[in-house]
């Protein structure tokens, strides 16, 4: 199983020293042993939940923030919340090679790779062989609260055969208690033909029953979820409703 580093772009802009050799590695974790249909049903929320659950820490505001909003990125936001057009959405119209295909939006830290000290991006295993399937199966979005200037650069090194139609950032967000929400509403697909896949709840605490939960990713060579996840997919591909078949495959 391989995971390679793909690039030593910065994911913020502060500058920290580079480091060479391996990543720091993290400590031993014991190996997952879950059914991944279980892992839905208790992962996933039904529409009526009577609450989202709690932010996750790697969607928050960074540590050195101290709690608060830098400048520009409130104003980003402020923009976004009160200069979008009513009506427009934020993928352009469906494409004749997808036409038909349900949208998967996917995410891209801790889903895909992982960026260690700021210096070195981590391709998660099997993510060459899980992106080429999900091109064939989906229309796919990739949809990260990452920095464009970040997140394009390496996606450019990770998604080199166009398995991506249509990428957004941090702008495309909704900010929403201190967290970066993905409103699959505003992409202009139906909703019942949509799903998200990320590592955060905290993502799409909007659309909770959208959604396929992944584990976080940070640094183990072992790792074999995106291939777990392959049959979920391969199986959601097909339905005519989203929201029925992820019920199928949450009951016990």
């Amino acid at each position: 199983m391989e995971s390679s580093i793909i690039t030593q772009v910065q994911k913020e802009d502060s500058q920290l020293p580079s480091k060479t050799g391996q990543v720091n590695k993290s400590s031993p974790k014991k190996p997952r042993s879950r059914n991944i249909f279980k892992a839905l049903f208790c992962c996933l929320r039904a529409q009526d939940a009577p609450q989202p659950p709690p932010p996750a820490q790697d969607t928050l505001l960074p540590p050195e923030d101290n709690g608060t909003i830098d400048k520009l990125d409130l104003l980003q936001n402020l923009r976004y919340q009160f200069h979008q057009v009513p009506g427009t959405s934020l993928l352009p119209e469906v494409t004749s090679q997808d036409e038909g295909k349900i949208c998967v939006v996917i995410d891209l830290d801790e889903t895909l790779v992982h960026s260690s000290f700021k210096v070195y991006v981590l391709k998660r295993p099997h993510v060459d062989q899980f992106l080429q399937r999900m091109g064939e199966l989906f229309e796919c979005v990739l949809f990260t609260a990452s920095l464009a200037k970040y997140a394009d650069p390496v996606t450019d090194l990770l998604d080199q055969c166009g398995v991506f139609g249509t990428r957004l950032f941090r702008e495309s967000c909704v900010f929403h208690q201190g967290c970066y929400v993905k409103d699959l509403s505003r992409l202009g697909r139906q909703l019942n033909k949509t799903l998200i896949l990320d590592n955060s709840p905290a993502s799409y605490i909007f659309h909770p029953e959208n959604a396929v939960p992944v584990v976080s990713w940070f640094d183990d060579l072992e790792d074999t979820e995106l291939l777990s996840l392959l049959p979920v997919f391969e199986e959601l591909s097909e339905a005519d409703d989203v929201y029925a078949k992820l019920q199928q495959l949450r009951a016990p």
